[in-house]
């Protein structure tokens, strides 16, 4: 992506101004920032929206700018730090949702990129110990070699299977195994790369930049970051390897939806193979520093608290394990690179990389195969008997509506279990980086209302993670911030949206992701800041602070303190740009049901308009799954997998 000169100039002095030089530190410049925030927007495949990237840039140049932030007829560059922190901070504050999506996408890109990359000379980035943090573990050299063979496609091609699948995620890996096992010849078709121990080396932007999804990043108003996996074996290569089977509850209301396997012996062997294959149990469930703080306030507060099922075998837990989103170096994540596509690679399926799938292919009302590219610009044709669509809830949607499918369910019911943090700062060092990634959880207000609720859940609080969440007020005072980290716990509030949003497909074939909290949806977030900061406060916090644009926070002194917190917190907002939301499960876009009139998907899992077209991922689920989706989604796989596998034999 090419910006003229002035475009970089402004580029540089937004960045600049999120990150100056100052006690000893180089500035967003020195470090590479502008670059790597280039280059990120580069990689995004819908056009338009790096041509408005380059017109705010253009915009960034002229007096207007200033006028517009209160800072006069002058141009950015003209202004010293206070002011351009004041233009910037105008923007944040502005009552318009799509200035502080710009301001929020700014913010998070300028921040993110100067905390995650190395120095200026390949070396340490000097950030990292102005804030005592440890920074990438680095590779192992016992780390043992790719053991999957992968088909390449050097030249345009044209393969034959019995089974396409597009997607090698939780639901696409499983698929695989099921359906290979059953003798059936099958292509995994991956547009991410493949990675596995010897690759991982706890870099905040290697993981970024490589294993996880490069867009959509956010939803279209910036409201809610989306964090999914863009790799062989997607989101399980660097999820937290949470592993809860779907909960009784929740499958009753799947089944309400017209899908009776949810409550049958069928589905439940299912969650069963999943488990036994993942190795689900609660033997690694070391709890961190972090997690102890969850712990010590739950059992003040006489609220509930209790272990992670976790998929994982041989954990090194400590260190190592807060390491986990970035990859598993020591091999222990069980995810399907190391179990159903390892199963399915030595019955002979083939898997193919890099290469992006452009549409099914329909003949007669059934889907005979698919057509892609590669990285390369190689066009590769796959006929076959049938389609598996297990690109995720966002590329599922926007693969069948890019193949024609009508059916108006595809892209609705979206649901991403939106989360945000609330933060306690404590007096001794903590080091949240380490440790489990998620060993302890509290389910005291999952039942707020006919089922929905949250759940309390902490994370390895690294720079990648904390960024996002925390307020921006100022250079200096992020700065602040970011000196605390080793002592700052985040506890996670993981809400299960009732309501939800939608995937589009814009003119260019990609998808655009819609999505707005309800009100009752938002009375829970509210709910879950409250108990968030009850926990914190129980376990000894000295402040506490929440993940909303202004700044929330408050000293705990028995006097009202938290009363005043939670009025604050309302004043502030909890809308668009007003509060920091994360979606790391998306769920739901084409979800199954027993009527076309509700459902995009038959209780089988295949489309109502295409026969022989299957969804199975996540984008299957009726409604949320109220906890970390991993295991529900490989049992839908497994279970439709298997129906699939008795009718084309």
């Amino acid at each position: 992506m090419q910006l003229t000169p002035r475009q970089h100039r402004a580029l540089q002095e937004i960045c600049d101004t999120f990150c100056p030089a100052g006690d000893g530190l180089p500035t967003a410049s020195e470090l590479g920032v502008p670059e790597a925030l280039l280059e990120a927007v580069a990689l995004n495949p819908r056009e338009s929206e790096r041509r408005q990237f380059a017109t705010l840039l253009s915009l960034w140049g002229t007096p207007a700018l200033g006028a517009l932030g209160g800072a006069g007829w002058k141009h950015f560059s003209e202004l010293d730090q206070r002011m351009r922190e004041r233009v910037l901070s105008s923007w944040r504050d502005s009552r318009l949702t799509q200035r502080r999506a710009v301001y929020q996408a700014l913010r998070k890109g300028a921040l993110l990129f100067y905390y995650m990359l190395s120095g200026p000379d390949g070396g340490r980035n000097p950030a990292w110990d102005a804030i005592g943090y440890d920074g990438p573990l680095g590779k192992l050299e016992q780390a043992p070699p790719k053991a999957l063979s992968l088909t390449p496609v050097d030249a345009d091609a044209r393969l034959e299977c019995d089974v396409v699948i597009v997607g090698s995620g939780a639901g696409g890996g499983a698929a695989a195994g099921v359906l290979a096992a059953a003798g059936l010849d099958v292509i995994v078709v991956e547009s991410g790369d493949y990675y596995d121990d010897e690759d991982f080396e706890g870099s905040e932007y290697g993981a970024i930049t490589r294993f996880y999804m490069g867009a959509p990043t956010a939803t279209h108003d910036q409201s809610v970051a989306l964090l999914a996996g863009a790799c062989l074996g997607g989101g399980t290569v660097i999820n937290y390897t949470t592993s809860f089977r779907t909960p009784d509850d929740v499958r009753e209301e799947w089944a309400a939806h017209g899908v009776p396997a949810f409550r049958s012996e069928e589905y439940t062997t299912s969650l069963d193979a999943v488990c036994e294959r993942l190795g689900v149990g609660q033997e690694y469930n070391d709890p961190s520093t972090r997690e102890q703080k969850l712990q010590q306030g739950c059992v003040a507060l006489g609220w509930h608290v209790d272990a992670m099922p976790r998929g994982v075998r041989n954990c090194a837990q400590g260190k190592e394990c807060g390491y986990c989103p970035f990859g598993c170096r020591v091999g222990a994540k069980q995810s399907v690179v190391k179990t159903w596509l390892s199963d399915a690679n030595a019955a002979g399926a083939r898997l193919i990389v890099r290469t992006k799938v452009d549409r099914v292919l329909i003949e007669g009302g059934a889907a005979r195969g698919i057509a892609a590219h590669t990285v390369e610009g190689h066009h590769l044709t796959i006929r076959s008997r049938a389609v598996v669509a297990a690109c995720g809830a966002i590329h599922t949607p926007a693969l069948l509506k890019r193949s024609g499918l009508q059916n108006p369910n595809i892209g609705k019911y979206l649901k991403l279990h939106p989360a945000t943090a609330v933060f306690g700062i404590f007096d001794e060092e903590l080091k949240p980086w380490e440790g489990v990634m998620q060993a302890l959880y509290s389910d005291q207000h999952r039942d707020l209302d006919d089922g929905y609720g949250l759940k309390y859940e902490t994370a390895a609080n690294h720079p990648h993670l904390f960024i996002p969440f925390s307020p921006w007020h100022g250079s200096r005072e992020h700065f602040q911030l970011m000196e605390g980290l080793s002592n700052t716990v985040p506890m996670g509030v993981l809400l299960r949206d009732r309501d939800g949003g939608e995937v589009r497909v814009g003119r260019d074939g990609e998808p655009i992701v819609r999505y707005r909290l309800s009100p009752f949806d938002t009375a829970h977030v509210r709910t879950g800041i409250d108990g968030a900061a009850q926990i914190l406060e129980a376990a000894g916090a000295r402040r506490i602070f929440t993940s909303q644009t202004r700044w929330v926070g408050y000293e705990p002194d028995g006097h009202g303190a938290r009363e005043r917190f939670m009025a604050d917190a309302d004043a502030a907002g909890y809308g668009p740009g007003q509060i920091t939301l994360g979606s790391f499960h998306i769920m739901g876009s084409t979800r199954m049901g027993g009527s076309p009139a509700t459902a995009a998907c038959d209780p089988s899992g295949q489309t109502w308009d295409v026969r022989d077209l299957y969804v199975f991922d996540g984008s299957a689920f009726p409604t949320a799954s109220g906890v970390n989706p991993q295991i529900s989604i490989q049992a839908i796989a497994h279970m439709g997998a298997r129906g699939l596998a008795a009718r084309l034999a």
